[in-house]
């Protein structure tokens, strides 16, 4: 019914350049309603970086989404990181950095940004998520078509993973996944952590699922380069994380997750458009 390719974490820079060659041509061959970008396209933000990033991001078939990672901020320019961190990604990938959506009658995605150019803690690679930016996503996502497959992208994982190489530390980060789970939102796709993982949110129904991706660079941690491919029918998701193993990519993980029922219909659906139209739906 429908398929997605998510990349991560290429940190151009530091990219893998056989695994991001190899990871542009399986994008050409495999045919996919999206490609999902989640975030660290660039080392430390220098406008080489920037520009070789969009080139390997406008070489992806269309339709193409990506959110922002804590290392697309220019790393050593104080004025931009804290007055116009985004500015460079935003020019370099055509992509907006907040309240970003991609919509069509298989899936709907919403962004939303969880890295900083700066923040008050000595760490200003963890995540931060703005509840007024997690309510207008998760209200956007809980209007998706009847039947689309509802995503929310950010880069930190909201939720952490127990034996994760490194951690989010997301402020709000569950408040937020509460939230995006009561919503019916299906799938939390992640990066940051630079190794593949699917597993439920513990929370509302247990039916939306945290998706991370692994990296395609060379700053691994413990996983070779990877990518996801995300394949899913009106019952299940399937995750499948191929790994690059002996200059290829190949099947290396697979996650089967039980997709949540949608019991809306489209004559009765809600309609975004129209005022109100939520409230008389009873949702």
């Amino acid at each position: 019914m429908g398929r997605i390719l998510q990349f991560s974490d290429v940190h151009f820079g530091r990219e893998h350049v056989h695994a991001c060659r190899a990871a542009l041509d399986y994008a050409h061959a495999t045919p996919a309603d999206l490609v999902l970008i989640t975030g660290d396209i660039t080392q430390k933000g220098y406008p080489d970086e920037f520009r070789e990033a969009g080139e390997w991001i406008r070489a992806m078939p269309a339709p193409v989404f990506v959110t922002v990672g804590n290392h697309d901020v220019p790393y050593w320019d104080v004025a931009a990181r804290l007055f116009w961190p985004w500015r460079a990604f935003e020019e370099a990938t055509g992509h907006p950095a907040h309240d970003h959506e991609f919509k069509s009658d298989a899936v709907m995605v919403r962004g939303v940004t969880t890295a900083r150019g700066w923040q008050a803690r000595l760490n200003w690679s963890k995540g931060v998520i703005d509840l007024n930016q997690t309510r207008r996503a998760a209200e956007a996502l809980r209007n998706a078509p009847v039947g689309a497959l509802r995503i929310l992208a950010c880069h930190h994982p909201l939720i952490e993973m127990i034996g994760a190489p490194m951690t989010g530390e997301v402020k709000r980060g569950d408040a937020a996944a509460l939230i995006f789970a009561e919503a019916g939102v299906d799938l939390v796709m992640t990066g940051h952590i630079h190794v593949p993982f699917a597993l439920p949110i513990d929370l509302s129904d247990r039916c939306s699922y945290a998706v991370g991706c692994g990296t395609l660079s060379h700053r691994e941690r413990g996983a070779p380069p990877s990518f996801n491919q995300i394949d899913w029918d009106a019952h299940e998701i399937v995750v499948t994380a191929l790994a690059w193993i002996d200059g290829a990519f190949t099947p290396r993980q697979t996650w089967r997750l039980p997709r949540r029922q949608d019991t809306r219909h489209a004559e009765t659906a809600p309609d975004p458009a129209v005022p109100g139209a939520l409230e008389a739906a009873g949702a």
